[in-house]
């Protein structure tokens, strides 16, 4: 059976190009293409992917204007039903805003844009987006971003460490996120939000291949599903 995906553009979207090359790379099927207008997605999709960049430039709060597109109620209602959505950087950013994801992703510690390979720390083997890793080991993945600082009451951090939602933790400093999440899991297991771009490190050429199992193992998951 083909894998069925689909990558989302916003207006300031930067990295959907990416995210398509990447998709098609390992699983040998080009995702359909989705304009932020649209207010439809294609059906029965496997997958759904919203890119990193600067939706609508950031302006009021980074992705708070991409969480009321035409395109996000489809996502929502699809999600909703138990499509795997993945949000990266400013993807994630959209997520919190539209209540996919709890928290929300605050201005860098410092002030500063960060952009350089950190080291993660894998701390969830077990969702959809994780089977092809193991829970604490260390991954190299690119970062790019100015507001990727997690930020959420006690309470709901104590949820997500608790119910095993912290996908990712940054392994070293980054930009003041609490308890160094950098990725986290909605309470169903089929949305994963992070700020470090798996599909930035999946080709030998590029400095490494540590995203690729995020996207394999979603691929083997819905295939064999």
């Amino acid at each position: 059976m083909a894998f069925r995906s689909a990558v989302v553009t916003f207006p300031g979207s930067n990295c959907d190009r990416d995210l398509a090359v990447a998709l098609e790379t390992i699983s040998g099927v080009a995702p359909t293409r989705v304009w932020h207008g649209d207010a439809e997605l294609p059906e029965r999709l496997d997958f759904i992917a919203l890119p990193g960049g600067f939706s609508y430039g950031d302006y009021l709060r980074s992705g708070a204007m991409a969480a009321k597109s035409p395109v996000m109620r489809a996502v929502v209602e699809q999600a909703g039903r138990g499509v795997p959505v993945f949000g990266v950087c400013n993807g994630f950013q959209v997520l919190t805003e539209a209540h996919l994801l709890p928290g929300a992703l605050m201005r860098n510690a410092g002030q500063n844009f960060v952009c350089r390979t950190v080291k993660l720390k894998v701390e969830n083997s077990q969702s959809l987006f994780t089977t092809g890793y193991e829970s604490g080991k260390h991954i190299h993945i690119p970062v790019a971003h100015h507001d990727g600082n997690y930020f959420a009451d006690e309470e709901t951090l104590d949820r997500l460490e608790g119910e095993g939602r912290v996908a990712f933790r940054y392994a070293e400093p980054v930009n003041g996120s609490q308890r160094d999440i950098a990725g986290i899991l909605n309470e169903a297991g089929n949305v994963l939000g992070m700020m470090p771009h798996p599909e930035r490190a999946v080709d030998e050429g590029h400095g490494g291949t540590d995203g690729r199992a995020l996207f394999e193992s979603v691929i083997r998951g819905m295939v064999d599903a």
